[in-house]
């Protein structure tokens, strides 16, 4: 290449470039050889695990200049223009998904995949008896059907619940609805991907096994779509 370069064989944006060391960004600019486009190679799409922290916005910017996801990812990161996998409220912290897979971040949030997701909840106030089967069998939000969780248990003080959609501040409007307050919510687990023990606000790219698993279930659930199967969550 070196060798094309010299010869003048190489054009940037239309203008021919003999000197060594021009920096491009293939993304934004147009590079020829022989006058023929050099396309850049097809990134491998990249997957983030992040532990939010509370008081964080699920988002890659704030008008109001308040602390985002993107802010806790190292700054080689930032330039994958990752986006966030679906929302996690102000208040709540734990696992958040990060990709630049479009399609992967689409299929994994859209209810009808039925993904699931899994939170450990710290609630105060009266507990009904049965809130259990409540939670399993749905209650009213004041949405146009009932929330419910496809399971819900007690995990010493607290609930674990797995749900497999995520309306807004669900958890916390369920809880609200039997006469119960949410003090902390933390998600713990998207499909496959646990929290684990990972940092709060560290983040870590995950492995091309852990990758391969995602799509392997969405690949799952979107056969089960088109079938009419059964679908299998993760």
């Amino acid at each position: 290449m070196e060798q094309a370069i010299r010869a003048g064989r190489v054009a940037v944006d239309g203008q021919v470039v003999t000197t060594l060391g021009v920096r491009v960004d293939p993304e934004l600019q147009q590079v020829q050889l022989d006058g023929k486009r050099i396309e850049p190679a097809p990134r491998p799409a990249t997957v983030i695990a992040l532990h939010k922290p509370p008081h964080v916005l699920t988002t890659t910017r704030d008008p109001q200049g308040r602390p985002t996801v993107l802010h806790l990812l190292p700054k080689a990161l930032r330039r994958e223009r990752l986006y966030p996998v679906g929302r996690l409220d102000f208040a709540s912290e734990g696992l958040v998904l990060m990709t630049n897979d479009g399609e992967l971040a689409f299929q994994l949030m859209h209810p009808r995949f039925g993904h699931e997701r899994e939170y450990l909840v710290t609630v105060r106030g009266p507990e009904p008896p049965d809130l259990a089967r409540r939670l399993r069998q749905g209650v009213d939000i004041g949405d146009r059907r009932p929330a419910r969780t496809r399971r819900a248990a007690r995990v010493g003080r607290d609930w674990q619940l797995v749900l497999t959609e995520g309306r807004k501040r669900q958890v916390r409007r369920m809880f609200e609805a039997v006469g119960m307050r949410v003090t902390r919510l933390v998600r713990v687990r998207i499909g496959s991907v646990v929290l684990g023990d990972l940092a709060t606000g560290a983040a870590r790219e995950l492995e091309a096994a852990e990758v391969k698993e995602l799509r392997q279930a969405v690949a799952r659930a979107a056969d089960s779509q088109r079938t009419g199967e059964p679908r299998q969550t993760l």
